[in-house]
């Protein structure tokens, strides 16, 4: 029986152990694939918005080369961090299940179950794309993910989305000679595309170097073709790939699994209590931590603003270990 199991080995899982280990607690974190296993599926040498300070957890500094870290580098950090702080790993090793009550859980895994007073959810919101749900879709030749440019050099690739992974990619395929066409449901690029990206993508697009659909949706997708809904009708394009940057959602199977309830608001928010600032769920001793706080809002909390649920959750869990009842 240990005082804490999290869920998820990313930053905030990270952030969540250590300030159980702060406070004399013992904890375990598990994860289903590596550690900080988005980080692994971001593209290549992608350089964070952040700055290094606010992506720090435990007080450890973050050393970095440039203003701004890359994937690299912070995939270097944080595994420094879990080393440091000798952080007590199970990677590669999904949870299935979740059974007992607060202060007696039983956390089943494909490997082993584990018996725990409290358990904190930190599994972020980067495994389940958001599907155009469009004929073809399943083809090979889409790709919900981009990692680098060098695979679509020479042929033509359809970037469907208008936010900054949408324009980075647009951008680097079209700087690797691949010739780039963007989709974009909307009349315009997203308004959050950072200030030093817009000007460039927007000046491609007016040289006609990047070819833009806008107010476009697609309707199928075939394996030498893409079949698109513009406002003047349908239209095809000859396409190789498609790289639908159309963003990502939480498991939302694996938080009803565990018994977390959905609010019915426009972002599906998880039920867990944001005004007391405990991040306890709908049930007792499970916690959420990190950006699966904010449902489909996967833009309301960061590593910079989620790390710190870590100490909320963490104050609440060491004041009630030692008021639980007796254990049947």
């Amino acid at each position: 029986m240990c005082d804490v199991i999290v869920i998820g080995a990313g930053p905030v899982g990270l952030a969540c152990s250590i300030e159980a280990k702060r406070r004399g607690l013992d904890s375990l974190i598990i994860e289903k694939g590596a550690l900080c296993n988005s980080f692994i599926g971001y593209p290549t040498r992608m350089e964070f918005f952040s700055t290094p300070e606010l992506l720090e957890i435990g007080g450890h500094p973050f050393p970095t080369r440039d203003y701004k870290p890359r994937r690299e580098e912070a995939l270097d950090y944080y595994r420094r961090v879990a080393t440091t702080e000798d952080l007590d790993l199970r990677l590669y090793e999904p949870v299935t299940d979740l059974r007992g009550r607060d202060g007696h859980y039983t956390v089943v895994t494909e490997e082993a179950t584990y018996e725990t007073r409290k358990v904190v959810v930190a599994t972020g919101f980067y495994d389940v794309p958001n599907r155009m749900d469009v004929p073809g879709e399943d083809l090979d030749k889409v790709m919900h993910y981009f990692k680098e440019p060098y695979p679509y050099a020479l042929t033509d690739v359809a970037i469907v989305g208008g936010a900054n992974s949408a324009v980075k990619a647009a951008l680097a395929c079209y700087r690797h000679e691949a010739n780039v066409t963007m989709i974009v449901r909307e009349p315009e690029l997203d308004d959050g595309v950072k200030y030093w990206l817009r000007p460039d993508v927007e000046n491609r697009i007016d040289e006609g170097s990047i070819d833009a659909y806008f107010n476009t949706t697609v309707s199928a997708i075939e394996p030498e073709a893409l079949h698109l809904d513009t406002p003047e009708g349908p239209e095809s394009i000859a396409n190789d790939f498609v790289l639908a940057m159309t963003g990502y959602r939480p498991n939302y199977d694996f938080l009803e699994r565990l018994g977390i309830a959905i609010r019915n608001d426009d972002a599906r928010t998880p039920v867990h209590d944001e005004e007391g600032d405990t991040f306890e769920t709908n049930r007792d001793g499970l916690y959420l931590a990190g950006t699966i706080c904010g449902g489909c809002d996967t833009s309301r909390w960061f590593i910079e603003n989620g790390r710190f649920h870590a100490e909320k959750i963490m104050d609440h869990v060491a004041t009630t270990i030692g008021t639980e009842p007796a254990m049947a």
